[in-house]
């Protein structure tokens, strides 16, 4: 029994061991933006079943409860939360944020990828790419600013249209297209706001902001992390309890089981 005891503690420790991990990495990026936070969840594992509920007893009637051991935890999975982030203005016009559901899609040199972080940048061929030192990943379907525009506008529709000299009006020179998933929760997460599609996904659904259920986008905006402090802190202090309390159960069973050792010596 004190094994089982032993066994159970020690996965409590991994799981909440492993929870903290989490709760940390939400935390790190409360100023990541597009950042979506994770939580962490558990389930109970195998039982071991020394009687059966229903059994029949000596007189034949059956049992309303039986007897049953948990093993301990595990983790059953890490989960999403694709809740939308507050949107801040920063002014900048080729920052856009997506008010609503939807992804866009950007191309890596392993395929496309999808992003709600919407801090654009130019390349040195006026493209639209994601804003980052590491890698010059163009929007897809790929717009390209000319080099004299004076001022760049984006609809909540998606279209991008400049002004350039000599010209009373914007002209359009592309428009932004949204994906959604059937199940977002179940893209791979690549980092640097970057997920791509899985078996558990479902299939990328493009379309146009504002249609078919996808969000629209807002110019001089971008999404912030949707970690809420105050609720992270609630939760490591939740697991950081757990964790002293599963510690607390193995130096018990330990100090029960030396005791045992003795006395049978």
């Amino acid at each position: 029994m004190l094994y089982r005891a032993l066994h159970s503690a020690a996965s409590g420790m991994n799981a909440y061991i492993f929870n903290l991990d989490v709760i940390a990495n939400n935390m790190a990026n409360t100023g990541t933006n597009a950042f979506k936070r994770s939580r962490t969840n558990f389930e109970d594992v195998y039982y071991q079943n020394f009687k059966l509920p229903g059994a029949q007893d000596s007189l034949g009637q059956r049992t309303p409860l039986g007897t049953a051991l948990g093993l301990g935890v595990t983790v059953a999975a890490t989960q999403q939360d694709f809740t939308q982030g507050s949107l801040l203005q920063t002014g900048r016009q080729l920052d856009v944020a997506i008010e609503g559901a939807g992804f866009m899609e950007v191309q890596d040199v392993n395929g496309p990828l999808y992003t709600r972080n919407g801090q654009f940048a130019l390349n040195d061929n006026g493209d639209l790419v994601i804003g980052s030192a590491n890698r010059g990943r163009r929007l897809n379907p790929p717009i390209s600013i000319p080099n004299d525009a004076t001022q760049i506008s984006i609809s909540p529709e998606g279209i991008v249209a400049v002004l350039q000299p000599g010209s009373p009006n914007l002209s359009q020179v592309g428009q932004i297209q949204l994906t959604r998933f059937i199940n977002p929760e179940g893209m791979m997460q690549m980092g640097e706001s970057l997920y791509q599609q899985s078996d558990a996904s479902g299939p990328p659904l493009p379309g146009q902001p504002g249609q078919l259920g996808l969000g629209t986008i807002m110019q001089n905006y971008l999404e912030i992390s949707n970690t809420e402090p105050v609720v992270e802190l609630v939760e490591l202090i939740k697991t950081q309890r757990n964790v002293e309390l599963n510690s607390q159960i193995l130096q018990a069973s330990d100090q029960l089981l030396q005791l045992v050792a003795n006395i049978r010596r």
